[in-house]
């Protein structure tokens, strides 16, 4: 079975928590120093880790080592006869082992602690995560829906193989889910505000609704909060209001050609008399 968990790197400054997770057969570990990756605008973290090998295992064989995001569209009992509801976005493989000169940078500092920790048998690996790449979005399923839910996922995988474009199997290959998220700075801005009037024929006078937000960004699991004025100076009476609200994700399905895009949307209503 494998192995998924966490591994403390300790020095004689601080103390670095790693994920870590090793194949089925135990031949090859991958370590990970975080699986959130932030996108700042300017710039998005890097993902670098290292990989831990069994060389008499592999023989001639390499090992690589694959980020790879994708689009889930449908649900996974709708995928038939060839036909997958999902899109991949952006993908791409670096050899980990044997080390390739073109692909050889500075080592990080988390790279640095754990190779000096596992030994000569331990390969690091780097990718830069483009700037138009899509963040992690998942849209919540309904409570009798199976399967993976619709969304952007990123997967890294490392897995041995004799090119890169070999199917990986799953007794000598690690899949580590990973997400990028982006960062929202909690700068002052006005706040939202939207009015709307509305004329009645068979009545004088008008009907006024004024929505308000407290602040412009909400961060995952905040509540918001919404003050309503209704000034109605009409004969009609206000019965119910109805409060909703949209969240939308434009995603870039391809970068080098020509690119479209598609938003998602999701709903949540309030009835209230």
């Amino acid at each position: 079975m494998a192995a998924e968990g966490e591994l403390a790197a300790t020095s004689s400054l601080s103390t670095t928590r790693v994920f870590k997770k090793a194949s089925p057969n135990g031949k090859i570990t991958t370590y990970l120093g975080r699986r959130d990756f932030i996108d700042y605008g300017s710039n998005i973290d890097p993902v670098d880790g290292v990989v831990l090998i069994d060389p008499e295992y592999l023989k001639d064989r390499k090992v690589y080592a694959n980020i790879l995001a994708a689009f889930r569209y449908g649900r996974e009992d709708l995928d038939v006869l060839g036909l997958t509801f999902r899109k991949d976005l952006f993908g791409t493989t670096v050899q980990v082992y044997p080390p390739v000169s073109e692909n050889e940078r500075p080592l990080t500092q988390l790279q640095t602690r754990l190779m000096k920790k596992l030994g000569s048998n331990a390969y690091p690996f780097y990718f830069e995560i483009p700037q138009d790449a899509p963040s992690s979005v998942t849209l919540q399923p309904a409570p009798e829906e199976t399967g993976k839910p619709c969304g952007v996922d990123y997967e890294l995988k490392t897995y041995v193989g004799d090119t890169d474009q070999e199917k990986a199997h799953k007794r000598n290959s690690v899949r580590l889910a990973i997400r990028k998220l982006t960062y929202a700075a909690d700068e002052s801005a006005p706040q939202p505000r939207a009015e709307v009037s509305k004329d009645f024929v068979m009545s004088s006078g008008k009907l006024r609704a004024e929505a308000s937000l407290d602040k412009e960004k909400y961060y995952h699991g905040e509540n918001i909060s919404v003050n309503l004025t209704i000034d109605n100076n009409s004969g009609k009476k206000v019965r119910k209001v109805h409060i909703s609200g949209e969240c939308s994700s434009l995603l870039i399905w391809c970068r080098l050609c020509s690119c479209f895009g598609s938003l998602i949307s999701v709903h949540s209503q309030l009835s209230s008399l």
